[in-house]
């Protein structure tokens, strides 16, 4: 595809180094059957190849313009939509299988999107992502450094997460301002059972004063909580690891609610 000018309220960055797009692709993996959603495949950088690999594929385009381009190649599904408002449960449903989901992802809303794929995770078999490498480095870190934060335990409680390669500005046209990355996530086979909200508003409140001990401000949380169970909070938020968050998450489940909650 050509002659189409990137928007940028729509975060348009267009991949074109090819040799990076190679590597991308053998990575995925992709095999005829398999149920393959693209989110944003612009102007097919890695549809293509990821169509003469599997035969056929799912694309997620906001564009209208592009939209309409895809919907005139065969083995192409368009879905023409808003990413958010994707209700990715019914296209796992209609395939019969877990999907494989992938794509260039719009920076300015891309932490959004890994929410909203967090909630069908049990409908997604693997999904491999270009985002800005900063987000990148958060999704994947470890506890004890700065990276590691509110995404880290929210995604890492869900997903196997790995960075696979680092991409430069020069790889798109037009050069993002940043450096982006590729990540693999998979969902765990057996997560911990527990209510993903309840661990949202616990790491929520636990990095809403990072820099101070736990005490300071999840610490109040686990009081309103009515929560009588032992936990260390002469720590920092970025100190404890995502599984004694989800373990607490869990403690905090199964205590007797607090008079008058």
């Amino acid at each position: 595809m050509s002659g189409h000018v990137a928007r940028k309220r729509f975060g348009q960055h267009f991949l074109v180094d090819t040799a990076l797009i190679d590597a991308i692709v053998r990575q995925i993996d992709p095999r005829p059957g398999e149920p393959l959603v693209e989110i944003g495949p612009g102007l097919g950088a890695l549809t293509q190849p990821l169509l003469e690999r599997c035969g056929a594929l799912t694309v997620i385009e906001l564009d209208r313009d592009l939209a309409a381009r895809w919907r005139k190649r065969e083995g192409v599904t368009v879905i023409e939509s808003d990413v958010l408002k994707v209700d990715f449960a019914a296209l796992a449903d209609a395939a019969g299988k877990p999907l494989r989901v992938v794509g260039n992802l719009p920076y300015n809303i891309s932490t959004p999107i890994l929410f909203h794929l967090l909630e069908v995770a049990d409908r997604v078999r693997d999904q491999h992502f270009m985002l800005q490498k900063e987000v990148v480095d958060r999704m994947a870190a470890g506890p004890g450094g700065k990276d590691y934060g509110r995404l880290s335990v929210m995604l890492q409680w869900r997903y196997a997460i790995e960075a696979t390669l680092d991409v430069p500005p020069e790889a798109f046209d037009p050069p993002p301002r940043v450096d982006s990355a590729i990540v693999r996530m998979r969902p765990l086979a057996t997560p911990p059972a527990l209510d993903p909200a309840r661990l949202g508003a616990l790491v929520t409140a636990a990095f809403s004063q990072r820099r101070k001990l736990l005490r300071h401000s999840l610490g109040r949380w686990l009081a309103e909580q009515g929560f009588a169970g032992s936990f260390d909070l002469q720590r920092r938020a970025e100190e404890v690891p995502v599984a004694e968050y989800v373990a607490l998450a869990q403690a905090v489940g199964s205590a007797p609610a607090a008079p008058g909650a």
